[in-house]
């Protein structure tokens, strides 16, 4: 390889993992910072609805991890590389070989495409054989990273504080609904958490530092504290009462993870290696980064507080529920396939019914049933799914691959037609469409049409659809007449609709 490193603004940085929680956020401020940016994205519709998508110096190259040949056609020509992959959410136990393996592919191709250097935001925390399996991972991934001899510049954080980060969401829950929490000794460690904005400004303003180049930097907010006190800080900025916090030795990581599953919208198969990895302290242990690349960095409480605003008003760029892969559609043509079909006309225009539609679920609820809903969550809760408690990133408006509660965005075809896939626990598949039609014999009137089909799996699945099928005239019936409430109301119908919501056959 040749020792000279590209100018990085004459040439693309390439950005992995675009459409997760940091990647989502990092592109525009590359952009912002004068950089053309190449996205490699396995689903470019997750990006479609992206604002920084469209704008100049955006390439999108659709290609997989896994292929060699896509890889080094993404880094082809680029000075720099983030990889900002995690397979946690996707792969589950697994994770720490999936990305090892990812790892190794992409370190080989990044060789062969001679790029300037890769840049990974790892995870702070005590070297030694005392790390968590977590951590233990992402040093390992480190070292494959930087095997082949790309320098490769890791910044390594704790816990990031931000507006719909996973680490985040479980303090938030944690410290809304437990003024008593029984914890594990872990809570006594210390750890020096860092705002998102301040991730961001590293990773884009060590592109152009000399000096990061092949080095490892800890990166952290100003101030270090126990998980006690940051829960404590956390009630404070949401005017809550001191929380009575008490440590107990007998918890387990998989205890605690079940726990922080029930009570948080994070699973379980998450929140076990998180829980495992809060035993370990994590501490800066040098300031070279904040030498290098100074800034004036937010406090706890300021960092907490910002994002307490952006949840409040809706603007929140990126959530932790954005990682992953769709999978596609079940093949609804094969094996039995159970059909439930309502139909409602609306007086006022498919935008304006459409945009109801797209504000369904998170706080608003499904306008019907809320009780129902509820229940249901619970109960995915409690058998390891997702429940509700997941809400959703825009009030306003849906994205492919967001998640509403426990339904995932899988079509969005505004304004004619929006598809949910179900990801709560189930015996079998589950998907809810939403079609919208103009009706020509009436102007200024809207057909919708929602449709739930299932595909079940053994008896299991048939007992299922056959139990929850009463339900659907409570629950479909009023959702549809919520809907059209809305639209009529912010559409300025001048008559509301009478029309009935009508159950279709078939």
């Amino acid at each position: 390889m040749s020792a000279l490193v590209p100018d990085p603004r004459a040439t693309p940085i390439l950005v992995t993992g675009a459409s997760g929680y940091i990647g989502g956020r990092l592109v525009p401020r590359l952009l912002d910072a004068g950089y053309e940016v190449r996205c490699f994205v396995r689903e470019p519709r997750k990006l479609a609805s992206r604002p920084w998508a469209k704008r100049p110096g955006v390439e999108i190259v659709v290609g997989d991890l896994d292929r060699p040949a896509d890889v080094r056609a993404a880094l082809r020509g680029c000075s720099a590389a983030f990889y900002l992959v995690h397979s946690m959410i996707v792969a589950g136990a697994e994770y720490a070989r999936r990305d090892r393996e990812l790892a190794e592919v992409f370190a080989h191709a990044a060789a062969e495409e001679r790029v300037g250097r890769i840049v990974y935001l790892g995870g702070l925390g005590e070297t030694g054989e005392n790390l968590s399996a977590h951590l233990a991972s992402r040093r390992d991934v480190e070292s494959v990273l930087a095997s082949t001899g790309v320098p490769v510049t890791v910044l390594r954080a704790a816990m990031i504080i931000g507006a719909g980060s996973a680490s985040f969401e479980i303090l938030r829950y944690l410290v809304e609904r437990l003024p008593v929490m029984v914890t594990p000794r872990w809570v006594e460690t210390r750890c020096q958490p860092i705002a998102v904005a301040d991730v961001l400004h590293y990773l884009v303003a060590c592109l152009a530092e000399p000096r990061t180049i092949g080095q490892t930097l800890d990166i952290g907010g100003p101030e270090v504290l126990s998980y006690r006190e940051l829960m404590q800080t956390m009630a404070e900025a949401r005017g809550l009462g001191k929380r009575r916090i008490l440590s107990v030795p007998i918890l387990t990581p998989r205890l605690s993870s079940l726990w922080i599953h029930l009570v948080t919208p994070i699973s379980s198969r998450v929140a076990r290696p998180l829980a495992e990895g809060l035993r370990n302290e994590v501490v800066c242990r040098d300031d070279r980064a904040s030498q290098w690349m100074p800034r004036s960095l937010a406090t706890v409480r300021a960092a907490i507080e910002q994002s307490l605003a952006n949840l409040r008003s809706g603007d929140v760029e990126t959530a932790w529920t954005d990682s992953g892969p769709i999978p596609g559609d079940p093949d609804w043509a094969g094996g039995s396939v159970f059909v439930d079909r309502w139909q409602v006309d609306v007086n006022a225009s498919a935008e304006h019914v459409f945009a109801a539609v797209c504000r369904l679920g998170g706080k608003q609820g499904w306008h019907a049933a809320d009780f129902l809903w509820r229940l249901r969550g619970s109960m995915d809760r409690w058998v390891g799914g997702p429940g509700l408690r997941r809400g959703r990133r825009d009030p306003e408006h849906v994205a492919f691959g967001d998640a509403l509660d426990f339904w995932r965005v899988t079509e969005v075809d505004e304004p004619r037609r929006l598809a949910l896939r179900a990801e709560m626990r189930l015996p079998g598949e589950a998907q809810m469409t939403f079609e919208l039609e103009e009706r020509h014999d009436a102007p200024g009137t809207t057909r919708l049409t929602q449709t739930a089909r299932f595909v079940p799996r053994g008896l299991g699945g048939l007992a299922y659809w056959y139990a929850v099928l009463p339900f659907h005239s409570i629950v479909f019936r009023g959702m549809l007449a919520g809907v059209r409430r809305q639209a009529e109301e912010r559409g300025g119908a001048s008559e509301p609709s009478t029309s009935p919501v009508r159950r279709l056959r078939g």
